[in-house]
């Protein structure tokens, strides 16, 4: 891309991106979508003898804890979902047994099945008084539990790895998919046996892709909240939430979330290293031949590879979906179920993911246009720094939004800006933003890549316009990508928890307020209600990405 600025002069028209307003919105996008973060950062400049005690009293006390639950949560999650993942993706990938086709994109499920809806209803089904426990107990005579409680360290992994583990297994199966047939075909060629195939040529080639994936779920599993919150676990989101509307310490929770910051650096860099390497690996090789198909399992060999990628499937995604499905309908013959607030949780719902998503695709192109027609190391620079948010925790983007908030209320209690920002729906939208715009960037960025700079060469040498170009040549091909990324948007703003438990006005409940307040109040009956329309919501993307991954899991 720059080097169509060293070829080409300056434009001989005024691009969109030079025009005041759209110069004057990037610059406000970017300070807006980094603010929140710098704000927790900018909490150490209080630094003064009542912080140095709080920051005592945390280390004595709460600190050692929050930091050594997340770690060994995030072990027990890489664990997780590297097993589940790499395998699933190694099966359908390099073996041929009968169902690979549809296990392909039924692996994909458990994208569409928010981590905390797991959490809900596995808790229902396996607790002392759930139903398998009273079965069991009731038909052998066993007495107590019969085993440890779900809520725990271990539960809260499990649910998490069953959810996360499709990161892995997308990026694995497409580097799988790349070359791996091709390469152990010629390993099979030199005499190489089937175990060795897999462990010195597959896993070594998908290692890059497992790492990726592996950052991405230790990501969201430091950004859980809703998860770690209802099993009770002592991580570091439910302790920033707890010291700042429990404790009501606005100082503990800055100087958490700082940390939690810190592990969430470590991790994106890791990830950063692991998709260059990924990029490297996954470079287009030659088409699948009929010679380097896909080996042909038979036997048991074939049941064992069936089994183990179906099983996460129905423990990711079935069973909590049939348990869901029966509290709604068990509570539904219980009492009348509250539909009339299920249709406003629904448009509100409906209602916020809608304007988010619209925002953040318009944004989204603003930025992505901009590093088009003339990408600059400034232009570059400030688009990666407004996608990271997505690597920020939603708790951590509420500290950034209300610690200048107490700021401004302290030295200027008549500002209104405590109204605007938790009484409207700006503060919600602003960490919406600030949350989810890296999803359309990197859609619209992805759109943009297919577009060849010789049509933009084209319709300049036609005497075209910014404003006609744009929306004669770029927007046409931008469609399909502006349309994911509008869906995508759309479905994680009405699936996202923290932020809009926290900044959401008065009367204006979510789906996953509501079953997130259900659940805890153990009214599973009415949680499975807005929780099986999350669900339904979150099967849209998940399709439209199986669709998507189709032509590249034909043997």
């Amino acid at each position: 891309m720059p080097a169509y600025n060293r070829r080409l002069p300056l434009p001989a028209y005024a691009p969109i991106h030079d025009m005041p307003l759209f110069t004057v919105l990037r610059g406000f996008t970017v300070w807006m979508l980094v603010t929140p973060v710098l704000m927790v950062l900018a909490a150490w400049l209080q630094w003064d003898t009542a912080s140095a005690s709080v920051w005592q009293g945390l280390l004595e006390t709460v600190l050692p804890e929050y930091t050594f639950t997340s770690l060994w949560l995030c072990a027990l999650v890489a664990i997780g979902v590297v097993s589940i993942g790499s395998v699933g993706a190694a099966a359908v990938s390099l073996f041929e047994f009968p169902g690979r086709r549809t296990l392909a994109w039924l692996m994909l499920l458990p994208l569409a099945m928010p981590a905390y809806v797991v959490a809900y209803a596995y808790t229902d089904f396996l607790q002392y008084s759930g139903p398998l426990q009273n079965w069991l107990r009731s038909h052998t005579g066993w007495q107590g539990a019969l085993w440890p409680d779900v809520r725990s360290t271990w539960g809260a992994a499990v649910v998490l790895s069953l959810s996360l583990y499709p990161y892995v297994y997308l990026l694995c199966r497409s580097a799988l998919s790349e070359r791996a047939p091709q390469l152990m075909e010629a390993a099979r060629l030199l005499g190489a046996s089937l175990p060795r195939r897999i462990f010195r040529v597959a896993l070594p080639l998908a290692r890059p892709a497992i790492a990726a994936g592996l950052a991405l779920a230790m990501m969201e599993t430091l950004a859980d909240f809703g998860v770690s919150s209802y099993f009770g676990v002592q991580t570091f989101s439910t302790g920033i939430y707890k010291a700042w509307l429990v404790m009501d310490n606005r100082v503990a929770a800055a100087q958490v979330s700082t940390f939690l910051l810190l592990l969430v650096a470590v991790v994106l860099w890791s990830e950063y290293r692991a998709q260059s390497r990924l990029r490297f690996v996954t470079r287009r090789g030659a088409s699948r031949t009929n010679e380097s198909q896909a080996f042909r399992l038979q036997g048991w060999r074939a049941a064992l590879a069936f089994v183990l990628c179906v099983l996460p499937v129905l423990l990711g995604f079935v069973c909590p979906l049939l348990i869901m499905g029966h509290a709604l309908w068990v509570g539904s013959q219980q009492q009348v179920l509250p539909w009339t607030a299920f249709v406003g949780w629904f448009w509100n719902s409906l209602r916020l993911g809608g304007m988010s998503a619209v925002l953040a695709v318009g944004l989204a192109l603003v930025l992505a246009h901009g590093v088009r027609t003339r990408p600059t190391w400034w232009r570059r620079l400030s688009t990666q720094l407004a996608g990271l948010g997505y690597a920020v925790p939603g708790v951590v983007i509420v500290v950034g939004l209300l610690l200048p908030l107490s700021w401004l209320q302290q030295r200027w209690p008549d500002s209104g800006a405590g109204y605007w920002l938790t009484a409207t729906l700006l503060g919600l939208t602003w960490a919406y933003m600030v949350r989810f715009i890296a999803v359309a960037l990197q859609s619209v960025q992805s759109g943009y890549s297919r577009i060849s700079l010789s049509a933009d060469e084209s319709a300049r040498m036609l005497g075209s316009s910014g404003r006609d170009v744009f929306w004669r040549v770029h927007w046409p091909l931008l469609r399909p990508a502006a349309a994911s990324a509008l869906l995508l948007v759309w479905v994680d703003v009405m699936k996202e928890l923290p932020a809009t438990l926290v900044l959401r006005p008065f009367n204006t409940d979510t789906l996953a307020v509501m079953a997130y307040q259900l659940a805890r109040d153990e009214r599973l009956g009415e949680a499975a209600l807005p929780s099986l329309a999350l669900v339904i919501a979150g099967l849209l993307p998940v399709l439209l990405m199986a669709k998507a991954q189709t032509p590249r899991s034909k043997a």
